[in-house]
């Protein structure tokens, strides 16, 4: 595991999980939120995010945590590893709003500064619909990938704790 690609719904752990395997491993994190926002939510236009993207998957080691789908192609075909962190929907939704709780008014770590921690409708929703959505979409990508790549997903809190205890 040299070049690692974590993705999961909102509130799935995604940054805390990149940040823990990145100390264990020794490896550089890289979390997409805080590299493809600028302040006040303004979102890096597309070229740029393929751009930033291009150049971080160059390095030789990485971890790099986000979804982002309109650009996921370039992480999932340079990683060696790919883990979706598969947690249901009750625990994303507790944990995004536990979230926005601790970091009201202010910005999280894994966050561009300037971008005030949120939890909106159209966040909630998203977290909501992401099993039905999404899932469904990134369990086909990875069964395609499985042939080239290592392939980790974790279906639970108790699998995420151990999968980094081992």
């Amino acid at each position: 595991m040299r070049k690692i690609v974590i993705i999961g719904s909102g509130g799935s752990g995604k940054s805390t999980f990149a940040r823990k395997l990145g100390d264990k491993l020794e490896i550089d994190v890289f979390h997409l939120d805080a590299l493809l926002w600028r302040p006040n939510w303004e979102g890096v236009p597309k070229a740029e995010q393929i751009q930033i993207q291009n150049e971080l998957v160059k390095n030789e080691k990485w971890i790099i945590d986000g979804n982002y789908g309109g650009t996921m192609e370039i992480r999932l075909n340079a990683a060696d590893t790919i883990i979706f962190l598969n947690i249901s929907r009750l625990v994303c939704i507790y944990r995004a709003f536990k979230r926005f709780i601790k970091y009201r008014n202010s910005t999280r770590p894994d966050m561009r500064e300037g971008c005030q921690e949120r939890f909106d409708f159209e966040f909630f929703k998203w977290i909501w619909e992401y099993p039905k959505k999404k899932r469904l979409s990134i369990l086909k990508s990875l069964q395609q990938l499985s042939e080239e790549k290592e392939i980790i997903i974790l279906n639970s809190t108790k699998e995420v704790k151990q999968f980094l205890v081992k």
